[in-house]
């Protein structure tokens, strides 16, 4: 392959000149501060890091072992850092921050805060937004594990402007993607929530969204029927957020909702290949009451109904 004819290559290292340039060289100086960058970013993985060790430096920050070592001296001769040899091990030393250590990273954060706020303060509050998801998606694309996995979880049921057609999306992109099902399932989905939303009623009807900086990761919704009976609806995870027990996490504030509301039964129409759901929902105590086949979604499948007693 021509590299230098590929799109996407090219596209990359625009980018990084584009953000070596934003981000200043490495041997730079930070406005107001003695320290270089690197010289600061040291400093930081010192302070924020457990038993941290020069080859852990080394390792994290991919840093020449010649380099650190001179500017672990530095650190040492201007009282920044101390060492503590191990109990364990007498080769090896943890490093620490002293108090003026810390003072020091304290004003460099400082700096660092205000450098990003003049920065961004140009752009709309959207803007913002959108650049910090941009720069999530790069980093989940790029990093050896999971990103977006490990960032805190809210969960709200207050229903915003927005929030069907996120849903929507959600449901026709992880559907076609891992499912291969057609736009035609898609249409269905905006059907049901076109009947939702005309007919809410905030005494019956619940949605609880999973929310990860701003964006919907996942849903279930619980939508009443007549009086002892109510159907589990729309239930949903992005896939970087399976397997952390979040979708346990909505499933039970689902039926604790129905529990609450005095429903006898909770009624779900799902397919058969929806493996991991369908576990879920017989740990719940769901059982199967009915399956037709269904094959108006892009290939033949068998639509199932479970059901759960309450009472």
């Amino acid at each position: 392959m021509d590299s230098a004819a590929t799109p996407l290559i090219q596209s990359i290292r625009r980018f990084n000149r584009f953000y070596t340039n934003i981000l200043g060289l490495l041997d730079q100086h930070m406005p107001d501060s003695d320290f270089s960058l690197s010289e600061a970013r040291v400093l930081y993985e010192i302070g924020h890091t457990g038993n941290c060790t020069a080859t852990k430096l080394i390792e994290e920050l991919r840093m020449d072992p010649g380099y650190l070592s001179r500017m672990i001296k530095r650190f040492e001769t201007h009282s920044l850092i101390y060492r503590v040899k191990s109990l364990e091990d007498g080769r090896l030393y943890y490093l620490y921050l002293t108090e003026q250590g810390k003072k020091a990273l304290s004003k460099l954060d400082a700096l660092s805060d205000r450098q990003i706020a003049q920065m961004i303060g140009r752009l709309a509050a959207e803007e913002q937004k959108e650049l910090i998801n941009g720069m999530k998606t790069i980093e989940t694309a790029l990093a050896a594990k999971p990103v977006l996995a490990e960032e805190s979880v809210i969960i709200r049921s207050e229903l915003k402007p927005g929030d069907a057609g996120w849903l929507i999306y959600l449901h026709g992109w992880i559907y076609a993607e891992e499912c291969g099902y057609n736009s035609v399932f898609e249409g269905y989905v905006c059907k049901t929530f076109y009947e939702f939303l005309v007919a809410y009623n905030p005494n019956k009807d619940r949605l609880w969204l999973a929310e990860a900086n701003g964006e919907i990761v996942g849903a279930v919704a619980i939508v009443g029927h007549s009086s002892p009976k109510a159907q589990l609806r729309w239930f949903i995870l992005h896939p970087q957020f399976r397997g952390r027990g979040l979708g346990n996490r909505l499933l039970s504030e689902a039926l604790q909702y129905c529990r609450e509301k005095g429903v006898g039964r909770v009624f779900l129409e799902t397919t058969e290949d929806q493996k991991t759901a369908i576990a879920m929902y017989r740990k719940a105590g769901f059982r199967k009451v009915a399956e037709h086949e269904n094959n108006t979604w892009g290939k033949t499948l068998i639509e199932q109904t479970y059901e759960l007693n309450l009472l």
